[in-house]
């Protein structure tokens, strides 16, 4: 396991690179899908990371809490080497309820991933909707607990959303996520 941390390609008020992802669910979706949500939180994750499914009942939670907040998870992993990470695990995953994101997708290519600068699982990023864009306010950690054993005491993500929902800018230092390294397709 190689410990990672976010360092983002985008800058605070980039918009958010499309996309063309199959789900989960078999559904495709791109930005579009979310356009009635006033904010979109897009998080690269995976299945067997300690890290990311340390994260995953907190996503969960953020989905079912924000109906104006479309959650996002996007896998990157190499399924072949990683088979944990396979469509079907992550379909087997949302069929039994332990994800419930508004969608969970599979970034077979690793260009979305690419596209955003993502490099560990998880690593998040909260836009806002603005003119019919979805524009990075906030690209850190989740919340204050960077090992998966440890218990948060602070919420960065949920500020951030907060703030974003009020209409009021985020004012958030972007502190790093942290967690296993994307694992990359060997070309």
């Amino acid at each position: 396991m190689v410990l990672k941390e976010s360092e983002s390609a985008l800058d605070a008020g980039d918009p958010a690179p499309d996309f063309e992802l199959e789900g989960a669910d078999g559904e495709t979706y791109g930005l579009d899908s979310f356009a009635d949500h006033e904010a979109l939180l897009v998080v690269f994750t995976c299945n067997h990371c300690p890290y990311a499914k340390a994260k995953v009942d907190l996503l969960n939670e953020l989905a079912a809490e924000y109906d104006d907040v479309a959650v996002v998870g996007i896998n990157p992993n190499d399924a072949e080497e990683y088979p944990e990470d396979s469509l079907e695990r992550m379909r087997e995953l949302v069929a039994d309820g332990t994800v419930a994101y508004d969608a969970y997708l599979r970034d077979d290519s690793q260009e979305v991933a690419a596209a955003y600068g993502a490099v560990c699982t998880p690593d998040p990023f909260l836009f806002a909707a603005e003119d019919g864009e979805f524009r990075l306010v906030y690209q850190g950690r989740l919340d204050d607990a960077l090992n998966p054993d440890d218990e948060p005491t602070r919420f960065h993500v949920r500020e951030a959303i907060e703030a974003v929902l009020a209409g009021e800018a985020v004012d958030l230092e972007w502190k790093p996520s942290q967690g296993c390294s994307i694992k990359w397709r060997e070309d």
